[in-house]
């Protein structure tokens, strides 16, 4: 399969860190705590009103992130609801003829949101601090080319393990590793038909490996695990708890854990999908206005701190996040994946997926 070279062709991490948000280096630029126009415009401070924040990330961050945003915003209110990916995704669309959210942020990456597009679920705005962001910088897509939605971190999927069950040299550091009979039994990955964070996984195996190939790798790895769970932090956990001895996760899912004191570490593999995860604004949401101010928030430095300080890697230069990983660290390890390949499908796979293994 051709893939188109937008992921992962940066000559130096350095290169991308100076312009992943370039015009955007202050606070006093890249913060403005009001929503503008859909083509960017500032509009006077108001009070925002009830603002609905649809999203699969860490609850405990979502509901920090709208407690500071409304602490900014005197008369804002929001109301995060939280489940998994693909779930949120179909409630939006059984939503469409009267949408309950105002925007969705996270899912796994961008993949989920480029198969949103045509869905009729999330529409155009381009937040004033960040009107010059191109589409693609040194190789890595940090928004949609319509604005339909906007890169705010950088995911890498890779293996979260228990540090009292697992030796670092005995952990699994590429994904064939995990076929291993030592690991039968002993692995959770999410559930493709409901974690955003799975789909990616699944897709980025069949475009490494060809679908024949893929499917029967993903034959042989789900004979290995002991649940697939719906919730794409539930491996995590079940890791942290001794359930697991390996999960497939996201990075920072893991250093959360680490940091509250449980035996966990986490593997970048040999090859794998390092991607932003955007933000959205919801189609005909009850509230846009909260939701472009929201969307302005989470790309302003204040925003951009609260997910560092949960581990994240920012999309914005110059705020200090939490995580050991760094852009120089993951670059090397990056797939190549193909958006035009994602959005012819994706939704082919998941129900592949499912005719398959459920």
């Amino acid at each position: 399969m051709k893939k188109r070279k937008w992921l992962n062709v940066v000559a130096t991490a350095t290169l991308l860190t100076s312009v992943m948000l370039a015009g955007c280096g202050s606070s006093e630029s890249t913060a403005p705590s009001t929503g503008g126009s859909a083509e960017g415009g500032a509009a006077a401070k108001k009070e925002l009103g009830a603002i609905a924040f649809y999203s699969p990330e860490t609850p405990d961050m979502t509901k920090e992130i709208g407690q500071n945003f409304e602490k900014a915003n005197p008369g804002a209110s929001v109301n995060v609801q939280y489940a998994g990916t693909n779930v949120l995704v179909n409630r939006m669309i059984a939503e469409k003829d009267s949408p309950m959210a105002d925007l969705w942020y996270g899912g796994g990456g961008f993949l989920t949101f480029e198969s949103a597009k045509d869905k009729g679920i999330i529409t155009p705005y381009t937040p004033e601090a960040i009107k010059d962001w191109p589409e693609v910088q040194d190789g890595i897509k940090v928004r949609d080319k319509d604005w339909k939605w906007i890169g705010t971190e950088v995911f890498v999927l890779g293996f979260v393990y228990n540090t009292d069950l697992v030796k670092p040299e005995d952990a699994p550091k590429t994904w064939d590793d995990l076929l291993d009979p030592k690991w039968k039994g002993k692995i959770q990955m999410p559930n493709p038909a409901a974690s955003g964070t799975a789909t990616l996984l699944v897709l980025s195996k069949l475009m490494e490996k060809g679908e024949e190939p893929g499917w029967e790798y993903f034959k042989k790895l789900v004979d290995q695990m002991s649940a697939l769970p719906d919730s794409g932090s539930a491996p995590t956990k079940a890791v942290a708890k001794g359930e697991a001895h390996i999960g497939i996760a996201f990075d920072f899912m893991a250093y959360e854990m680490k940091a509250k004191g449980e035996k966990v570490d986490f593997i970048v593999p040999d090859k794998t999908p390092v991607i932003v995860n955007p933000v959205s604004l919801v189609e005909n949401g009850p509230n846009p206005e909260g939701g472009k101010a929201m969307i302005d928030y989470l790309l302003s430095k204040e925003g951009q701190q609260t997910l560092a300080n949960w581990y994240h890697i920012p999309i914005m230069k110059g705020v200090e996040t939490k995580t050991p990983l760094t852009l120089e660290k993951v670059i090397p390890h990056a797939q190549e994946l193909d958006v035009d390949w994602v959005n012819q499908n994706y939704d082919r796979v998941r129900n592949e997926w499912r005719q398959k293994f459920q």
